[in-house]
């Protein structure tokens, strides 16, 4: 006998189709049977060793989260309750061209430092691998949901050219693309980039170019944090465009957005771009997050100037004041790279969280408002707090546009990503509250999506672009990675004041045919894996 019916759901495939009420059956990690209302009247219904009463509940694919930053918190959060109580049963990693691997003694240790306000950093992880490969083994030893890999192009180029800002050598580029290679072997699904960030900001289009046409000679796909999503928006995506189209590589656009008041409005600009180029071929897709602030770290502002040589340089930039009062200027009056060329705002920087606990008064306010409250300029504050946490600061850009988010959330290939940072004393609540929130708001409340369409952007999209054959649809010999909610009360629970909080109306969670969460309550199943490239 069978493992599991799931009796009387509302079957919400994944494939944009009409809903239909079925029994589902799952077994060894498998969907083995669905038998739809209709059949199943006069006929003996399927039985299993045990049965889920799902009247009233939705049954979809569990949620890609096509932008996670769970890379440590994978190993260190068994439970990792922040995704899996959405329904998240597979997450992207290695976003935003800075992760852990490949990486060497130097350069790990440098990665740490660069990026520990989002993942801090990682005194509690034995970091026992080094390349792809062995971190991806690493995570085979279980976790609680499953996980894809892109091979970081910024952690690539500090590897080999380390953070100086000068084009590759071409014993360094061919380097490079034996590293891209390698990792593209060892299951990894793509390449990220960061290119507001160091040092991937430092690569030329041409460097750019020839590690795509390795990507693609594997069946990947390229996702970059492009040049600006402010200032010069629109060429940045036009860059990238032009970039894989040359490469002949498919393309994922990384939290899609269209912020600061250049943009406000402008979401339908980008549409156009990104359908001639659909049209005329392209292979694109794209993510975004349901909300209208953006997150990130303080460091992350600075101009890319500040960050040639690695943290280590940073840091001693912001302490000589001559070189400080240079940053200064690029941000407040310029407009940094980093800040996407838009003079920075202090009202729209709210701190979110730190590494040195006895910073975490700056947690929850505007730079702006510290800065009135201690009686100092906001540039005054902003350094002392990258100076004291070492560039750990996270925080909140509230740069946002509502009808630009949901201009683009109802485009032909748009994924949900949460790119959520699980890190700080108030993090943003995408974290914890993408995927309820896109079924609560933007379906139940304001109809921007049908109940079908939306599941279909959480899970077969997605799943079509990592390539994935058995998963993102409720079908026969797919795998059981399932999610039942609510429809009627599913809501994310997190706020920007309480940004933990659990979401509502989401009971069960099925990871590999196992409970992840049961009855609204954390199991202690880790049934995730790896899920590596799937070779052409």
């Amino acid at each position: 006998m069978e493992e599991l019916v799931i009796r009387d759901a509302d079957v919400v495939d994944g494939s944009g189709a009409d809903s239909y009420r079925a029994d589902v059956v799952v077994d060894r990690g498998r969907i083995t049977g669905i038998v739809k209302e209709a059949a199943a009247a006069g006929c003996m219904r399927p039985r299993a060793r045990r049965e889920l009463d799902a009247e009233g509940l939705v049954l979809a694919p569990g949620f890609v989260d096509m932008h996670a930053h769970s890379d440590l918190a994978l190993l260190r959060d068994p439970d990792h309750w922040a995704k899996v109580a959405q329904g998240v049963t597979l997450e992207v990693i290695g976003q935003d061209g800075l992760s852990y691997a490949p990486v060497d003694d130097r350069t790990l240790g440098e990665v740490r430092s660069a990026i520990a306000g989002w993942n801090g950093p990682g005194d509690d992880i034995d970091f026992d691998w080094r390349s792809v490969g062995e971190y991806l083994d690493r995570l085979d030893r279980g976790i609680a949901v499953n996980a894809a890999y892109l091979i970081p192009q910024g952690t690539v180029r500090a590897l080999v050219v380390g953070w100086e800002d000068r084009p590759a050598t071409a014993a360094e580029l061919d380097r490079m693309r034996r590293l891209v290679a390698r990792g593209m072997e060892e299951g990894a699904v793509g390449m990220s980039s960061g290119l507001t960030y160091t040092p991937g900001m430092y690569a030329e289009d041409a460097e750019l170019t020839e590690l795509c046409r390795v990507v693609a000679g594997y069946g990947g796909y390229y996702c970059p944090h492009h040049r600006s999503y402010g200032a010069g928006a629109l060429a940045a995506y036009e860059e990238m465009v032009r970039l894989a189209r040359r490469a002949d590589c498919p393309l994922h656009l990384a939290h899609a957005t269209m912020n600061f008041g250049e943009n406000e409005g402008r979401a339908p600009e980008l549409l156009a771009l990104l359908d001639g180029a659909l049209d005329a071929g392209a292979d694109i897709t794209l993510d975004t997050y349901p909300y209208t602030p953006g997150c990130t770290t303080l460091a992350a502002l600075l101009p890319s100037w500040a960050g040639e040589g690695g943290p280590a340089e940073t840091l001693r930039r912001l302490a000589d004041d001559a070189t400080a009062a240079r940053i200064r200027h690029d941000l407040e009056v310029s407009g940094s790279d980093g800040c996407h060329g838009v003079p920075v705002d202090w009202d729209t920087i709210e701190v979110s969280g730190v590494t040195d606990p006895a910073l975490t008064g700056y947690t929850g306010r505007t730079v702006l408002e510290s800065a009135r409250r201690l009686g100092e300029s906001p540039w005054t504050v902003a350094r002392r707090l990258l100076l004291a946490d070492r560039l750990g600061p996270t925080i909140l850009q509230h740069v946002g546009h509502e009808e630009n988010v949901r201009a683009i959330m109802r485009h032909r290939v748009h994924t949900g990503g949460s790119d959520g940072i699980l890190r700080g004393t108030r993090p943003h609540p995408r974290a914890y509250g993408t995927f309820p929130h896109y079924l609560g708001r933007y379906v139940r409340e304001l109809g921007v999506l049908s109940l079908e369409e939306c599941v279909a952007h959480l899970t077969s999209r997605p799943a079509a672009r990592l390539r994935l054959p058995d998963r993102g649809l409720v079908r026969e010999g797919y795998r059981a990675d399932l999610v039942l909610f609510d429809p009627a009360t599913v809501a994310a629970g997190s706020t920007y004041e309480e940004p933990r909080r659990p979401p509502a109306g989401i009971p069960h969670v099925l990871v590999d045919g196992r409970f992840a969460v049961e009855d609204g309550r954390r199991t202690d199943v880790l049934a995730g894996r790896s899920v590596r490239r799937t070779p052409r």
